[in-house]
């Protein structure tokens, strides 16, 4: 038996076309790039969410010598927002990148590690996060769910089922 997933997805031409809520968020992750430290890789990445407070809180990826015990813009982020705001769904969430020295024009996707993570976070408060994901300027993609981004991603439902719950 074959079966088919289709990932559903809005791609923008720029920025300007998205809400003005949502052009704040995205505003607020590449201004987050600025915070990154990234001096092995140049590659700095900023993350903003809006929350259900309509609070922004940004991440930014902050790289080790020791690697790889750095950690990536978008955990940052969900990490801050899960100790600090523990009550507050995430309502949208924005990644950004500035690639030094070379153009930051095309949609950064979250990495597989990222991608899992946002989708915890999606299962933990029970709501979709609409991900929106850009370069400093350039097209804008904008996903409806992390399920979007991760497919067959991990729920921990096994858990449930060895305990018998």
């Amino acid at each position: 038996m074959i079966k088919k997933i289709e990932i559903e997805y809005e791609l923008l031409d720029h920025s300007g076309l998205l809400s003005q809520e949502d052009q704040l968020v995205l505003e607020a992750a590449r201004k987050a790039t600025q915070t990154a430290y990234a001096p092995y890789s140049n590659f700095l990445v900023g993350a903003a969410a809006r929350l259900s407070s309509n609070e922004i809180v940004i991440g930014s990826n902050q790289e080790s010598a020791s690697y790889p015990v750095g950690i990536c813009a978008e955990r940052t982020l969900l990490n801050s927002v899960g100790s600090q705001f523990s009550g507050e769904k995430i309502q949208v969430l924005a990644v950004s990148y500035d690639a030094i020295g070379k153009p930051s024009v095309d949609p950064l996707s979250p990495c597989g590690m990222c991608r899992q993570s946002l989708l915890d976070f999606e299962n933990r408060y029970q709501a979709p996060i609409r991900i929106i994901l850009s370069g400093l300027e350039g097209p804008v993609q904008v996903f409806n769910s992390a399920a979007h981004l991760l497919p067959f991603g991990f729920n921990g439902s096994i858990f449930k089922e060895l305990r018998g719950k």
